[in-house]
């Protein structure tokens, strides 16, 4: 019996395998071999990346337009930094913090890192020092400095291909 469930899977394989393999070829290819890195077509094969950062800052788009103010970035801070400061004694420790990324950015250890918002060294985290961080990367992702932050300017647009050398080896390697 089980010889025979062996058997049909090994067969149904067999056939679904051609087809796959055609499926396959059908798709566009990504030649990292080649000397330009680039797929035939020339266009380099992009990937949208948004930071966590990033992505917390779209969520604080409290009034539906797609753009964020500074009003609605402090609003935002404000609240999440309250969700984990449940005893409102107004600085939480680096545990709490590492707790407030998971919720937040959507990992503990996603930056920026305790370490960098606690600007006093004192090994807690006040609201002010968190609405600091978030107004200076506020100013970095306003590219056009319009006092607004859209989508497009939370992302970063990366080909995965810039740092490679024109002959397609990586940096580093030998001939």
């Amino acid at each position: 019996m089980r010889m025979s469930i062996l058997a049909a899977a090994l067969a149904a394989l067999a056939i679904a395998a051609p087809a796959a393999a055609q499926d396959v070829n059908q798709r566009i290819p990504v030649s990292l071999g080649t000397r330009t890195g680039q797929p035939p077509s020339g266009q380099p094969v992009p990937t949208i990346i948004a930071e966590p950062v990033a992505m917390m800052i779209a969520a604080c788009d409290s009034d539906g337009d797609a753009r964020v103010t500074r009003a609605e970035l402090e609003a935002c801070v404000k609240h999440s930094f309250a969700s984990i400061d449940t005893a409102g004694t107004g600085s939480i420790g680096y545990i709490g913090y590492g707790d407030w990324a998971r919720k937040w950015l959507g990992d503990a250890n996603a930056l920026p890192s305790p370490f960098t918002v606690d600007t006093d060294g004192d090994n807690r985290i006040t609201l002010a020092e968190l609405e600091a961080q978030f107004a200076a990367l506020f100013a970095r992702y306003d590219k056009d400095k319009d006092g607004v932050v859209t989508r497009a300017e939370l992302l970063t647009i990366k080909t995965g291909l810039e740092d490679r050398p024109q002959d397609g080896r990586r940096r580093g390697a030998k001939k």
